[in-house]
């Protein structure tokens, strides 16, 4: 197994990579965090050494069929057992090496409900079975309360296992659901009044999950921390946490030349289109797209969504920071228009930025296959639509017109860019992206306008806190605090308690939707995890890199380390 060291040092600090911003704007950025570093950096394993750890994962994987599942696929022992086997091999990430085995296991756990499991277990099936798009009673939870009284019985103060897997599983609750409302409230206050007394890791993971629930942390950070308190576990499974650790290493070198690359297409783009006002954001785009999807056959689709992850940032960087209002209505007709001839109508400095954007998507469509490349029409005709409502901001912005509450929602959420991505998201997937799934999504159905709510939210509670351009319109948590004459932070707390209730919508809609469609919506689903991420606490890493750059290093140089 390759070791997991750290070849070269990434920059220590903003001021080392380069060159910043030189054009004097109100929206000026900081500069880039990494420099070159990841054009440069060579992962410290050859190919010899990676081509036999594949060997080896394929050895075990083998041998977890054989040992765990049986000659028809089917997980092995008691009810429990199978919740928690499947459990462990999706936190441990190598449940896609199992998908037939896995399903066929939440067949079975679906279709039985033992009476005698503890807390732990019957949250566990909760969660998992509402996650996979199956709907479960939230009433299963009653007889864990106190008769008397109608609440959880505090004697689960004593079951930390039990009121954590309560906490996470309470997360999949859908609106109105106040059992669940009642579960969080319960045993978040136990486990908070815990922390620092827990053994390791059990104190690491209600840490994590107080921060942001299991059921909204991006699977690759949980297995990244799940493989190393994996082995911790008394009783763990040595062949599952030694694949597990080979496949985390396998991806991440994967993920490491997909950043070369990617770092180096961005390298040219960026210096061609000149639009240093605009955020250099490669690294912080592609750990965003590893938080939706990590796995190795979906790497065309990483290249394509982080690319057109790219450009939309600096299409929407040009509309909110710099370009007149005049400029803006240049640039949506030339968007509109969608052809290369039309930048003769622009003003010179979007030039080189139209040009690019026309031919990026020309070679997105020639890396598709023939009966693949209608997708590229759907990809372009959701740009388009971003380009309508950052026209629409930017009038607002202009005018100085101080929107409604609910007008304000109407665009912005729109404008969040989710609309776009999740279209984007199918463009390089496989055979999940059917030409339904791509007309559920440019329909803007209930789970992405809610994900574009949770981004729109969050986006505006970090602009509050950490302060915004003086070109952007008013943000959702001004027109609320203005329309209801509140405080600024207790405008906050309402937007706050508005996202937590678009999660909800995002839970009810995915387990009422057409199961054909649950692939699709599940990647825009994790597309909204990683928001959790990179707006935790108020911040805004997207804007600030500075502020995700450790979770960088862990994710893509370190790895999981004792």
């Amino acid at each position: 197994m390759a070791p997991n060291t750290v070849a070269a040092a990434p920059p220590a600090s903003l001021e080392e990579t380069g060159p910043g911003l030189t054009v004097a704007t109100a929206g000026a950025f900081e500069p880039c965090a990494w420099g070159d570093f990841f054009v440069t950096y060579a992962p410290p394993v050859s190919q010899e050494s990676e081509e036999r750890m594949r060997e080896r994962a394929h050895q075990l994987k083998g041998e977890v069929r054989r040992r765990m599942f049986d000659a028809g696929g089917e997980a092995t022992g008691s009810e429990a057992d199978m919740v928690t086997l499947v459990d462990t091999l999706q936190r441990l990430g190598i449940d896609n090496h199992f998908r037939q085995e896995v399903d066929a296991a939440l067949k079975r756990i679906n279709s039985c409900e033992s009476l005698d499991d503890g807390l732990q277990i019957v949250a566990l099936r909760f969660r998992l079975l509402r996650q996979h798009g199956v709907w479960v009673p939230a009433d299963v939870f009653d007889r864990f309360r106190d008769e008397r009284t109608g609440s959880f019985s505090e004697s689960l103060a004593s079951d930390p296992r039990g009121l954590l897997s309560l906490y996470n599983a309470a997360h999949m609750a859908t609106p109105g659901e106040q059992a669940l409302d009642e579960a969080i409230s319960f045993s978040r206050r136990h486990l908070a009044s815990m922390k620092g007394r827990l053994p390791s890791p059990l104190e690491e993971q209600v840490s994590r999950a107080l921060d942001i629930p299991l059921a909204r942390l991006p699977k690759r950070l949980e297995t990244m921390h799940y493989v190393v308190e994996y082995g911790k576990e008394e009783g763990h499974d040595a062949v599952l946490l030694e694949l597990a650790r080979l496949d985390f290493d396998l991806l991440r070198f994967l993920h490491l030349r997909e950043l070369k690359d990617l770092s180096l297409w961005w390298k040219d783009l960026y210096g061609n289109v000149k639009l240093n006002y605009a955020r250099d954001r490669l690294v912080e785009n592609y750990f965003w797209t590893c938080g939706v999807f990590h796995e190795e056959e979906y790497s065309r689709a990483r290249m394509l969504f982080a690319k057109t992850f790219g450009l939309l940032s600096l299409m929407d960087d040009t509309y909110d920071v710099y370009a007149t209002l005049e400029e803006c209505h240049i640039l949506n007709d030339a968007i509109q228009r969608w052809d290369e001839t039309t930048a003769s109508i622009l003003p010179e400095y979007m030039k080189m930025f139209y040009i690019n954007l026309v031919r990026n998507f020309q070679e997105f469509e020639h890396s598709l296959q023939p009966n693949e490349k209608y997708r590229v029409s759907y990809a372009k005709q959701a740009f388009k639509l971003s380009s309508k409502y950052y026209l629409d901001e930017a009038k607002w912005c202009s005018e100085k017109y101080a929107p409604s509450f609910k007008e304000h929602m109407e665009v912005s959420v729109m404008s969040s860019g989710f609309p776009t991505l999740a279209v984007v998201l199918l463009m390089g997937a496989g055979d999940m992206a059917t030409r339904e799934a791509f007309q559920w999504a440019i329909g803007v159905p209930d789970v992405v306008t809610a994900s574009g709510e949770v981004a729109r939210f969050l986006n505006d509670i970090a602009s509050y806190k950490k302060g915004k351009n003086k070109k952007d319109v008013a943000s959702s948590v001004e027109c609320y605090a203005k329309e209801h004459g509140t405080s600024g932070e207790e405008a906050v707390t309402a937007i706050a308690g508005m996202a937590e209730h678009a999660w909800r919508t995002i839970n009810r809609s995915c387990m009422e939707m057409d199961s054909a469609l649950l692939p699709a919506a599940q990647l825009v689903v994790n597309l909204t995890k990683t928001l959790e991420v990179i707006y935790l606490g108020g911040r805004d890493a997207y804007t600030f890199a500075a502020d995700l750059k450790d979770l960088v290093v862990s994710l893509f140089l370190n790895g999981p380390t004792v």
